[in-house]
């Protein structure tokens, strides 16, 4: 390779580490517009008056707004991820996983990662009746949430850690009420997390 063709090279590199690193700003604060307004509420429009990008810009990075909505729940996922699933990983399977994982589910919309509190409750609802791969994409996240809390109440029962229940149900419940947490702390009604801590331990009985 000549002299000039590696510095092209150079080039086009610190061309694409630009653009990535554009592309995660602009989904991460896609993010927080998101969880207040929902994923609908996006748009390259949007998005570039708030980062003071120019539309075409983000029109090259993404394509179009369904690309972009599926960047932006990405974006979401990976840092709940980083925040709420890897720190509880550290902690023993079964009932003190489950509490890690809603303790950290809890701090999550008590002091917001998200600026509007939960990312999925503001985006589910704009795309749970409408086909397509950014509603997929959401009930993956939702539904691979929902497995982590559901294996370890199965390893707590299986070891019986807890005495027996019905798995599906409780993180059902688990689930209703860690929304409506989400919703209640939104409003200023702070008591919402020791009742989410009480219904939690309430399923955590030792077997008789």
């Amino acid at each position: 390779m000549s002299s000039t063709e590696a510095a092209g090279a150079t080039v086009a590199d610190q061309r694409l580490v630009r653009g990535a690193r554009t592309r995660r700003k602009i989904a991460r604060h896609g993010v927080d517009v998101a969880s207040l307004e929902g994923l609908n509420g996006l748009s390259i429009g949007r998005l570039a008056t708030d980062l003071g990008l120019s539309k075409s810009g983000i029109q090259t990075l993404f394509k179009t707004k369904e690309g972009l909505q599926l960047a932006v729940a990405e974006s979401a996922r990976e840092e709940f991820a980083e925040a709420v699933i890897r720190p509880a990983q550290t902690t023993q399977t079964g009932i003190a996983r489950l509490r890690a994982l809603t303790d950290r589910w809890i701090s999550y919309v008590e002091a917001p990662l998200f600026a509007g509190g939960c990312f999925w409750a503001a985006s589910l609802p704009d795309f749970d009746s409408r086909p397509g791969k950014v509603r997929d994409a959401l009930l993956l996240h939702r539904r691979t949430w929902l497995a982590l809390l559901a294996d370890e109440l199965r390893h707590a029962v299986d070891t019986r850690e807890i005495a027996p229940l019905d798995v599906d149900l409780t993180v059902f419940q688990i689930d209703a009420v860690l929304n409506a947490a989400n919703t209640a702390l939104r409003l200023g009604e702070s008591d919402a997390v020791s009742k989410v801590r009480r219904v939690v331990d309430g399923f955590s009985a030792p077997p008789h």
